[in-house]
């Protein structure tokens, strides 16, 4: 897999990049991640990638040509989606993530900054994507929440694959809660059925735990996972 960042900030993504999961992927060279800076593409001395809005307004707005030099200068791989972090995308799921890490062997992400992007910039794009319902300073955060549910999906990342099968999300529903030693910690106490040894009734328990927490806490999905359930 191969992520072409087009980002104003490149040394954002220096330590996460080679930290944890993510780090030991990337030198497994299970992905690679390009970062490419529009500056690199401006024409003039200043470098400047933002003008001021027609109309009025305020803030700044990142320029077209810069970002379409950065995207046009990268090579084209058959199966390739090019990605625009933004507030007014499609909410990053793991439906998505997953889609993303089976269906693509290159994803383009362009983060954006200060007021966003000049309008015509989405004709590059072939999908808009947001971490939700609320504005952060800049694209760059989404952009590493992506690369990092997307590599910890693709072979080789974690160790364990079945671990990915039964964490939230997965099934529709949230995971069910887990637990290590010691037995007791401050008078919270280990379920007594998950000490049992008996592996079917573990194995239930959980389910219920499971739906019992996304209908408490999310009942958006609970109705969702009811609706897929039946079908």
């Amino acid at each position: 897999m191969r992520f072409d960042i087009i980002t104003l900030f490149p040394n954002f993504f220096s330590s996460p990049l080679n930290s944890g999961l993510l780090g030991k992927a990337l030198a497994k060279q299970i992905a690679e991640v390009n970062l490419v800076n529009p500056r690199d593409f401006t024409t003039d001395k200043h470098r400047r990638v933002d003008d001021q809005t027609y109309g009025g307004g305020v803030g700044m707005l990142i320029k077209p040509e810069p970002i379409f030099a950065a995207v046009e200068s990268l090579p084209i791989l058959p199966r390739r989606d090019v990605i625009v972090m933004t507030p007014q995308g499609q909410n990053l799921n793991q439906q998505l993530l997953g889609e993303l890490a089976t269906a693509y062997e290159q994803l383009v992400v362009i983060c954006g900054n200060y007021e966003g992007f000049d309008e015509r910039v989405l004709h590059l794009a072939t999908r808009e994507v947001s971490l939700g319902d609320f504005v952060l300073t800049c694209g760059e955060i989404p952009a590493l929440a992506l690369i990092n549910g997307v590599v910890r999906l693709l072979p080789g990342t974690v160790g364990k694959v079945e671990s990915l099968k039964t964490e939230s999300f997965e099934a529709g529903l949230l995971d069910y809660p887990q637990y290590t030693r010691p037995a007791e910690f401050r008078g919270w106490k280990v379920p007594e059925i998950l000490l049992s040894g008996n592996h079917a009734e573990i194995a239930q328990w959980r389910r219920q735990q499971q739906i019992q927490r996304t209908r408490q806490r999310r009942p958006d999905l609970y109705q969702k996972w009811l609706r897929d359930s039946k079908g």
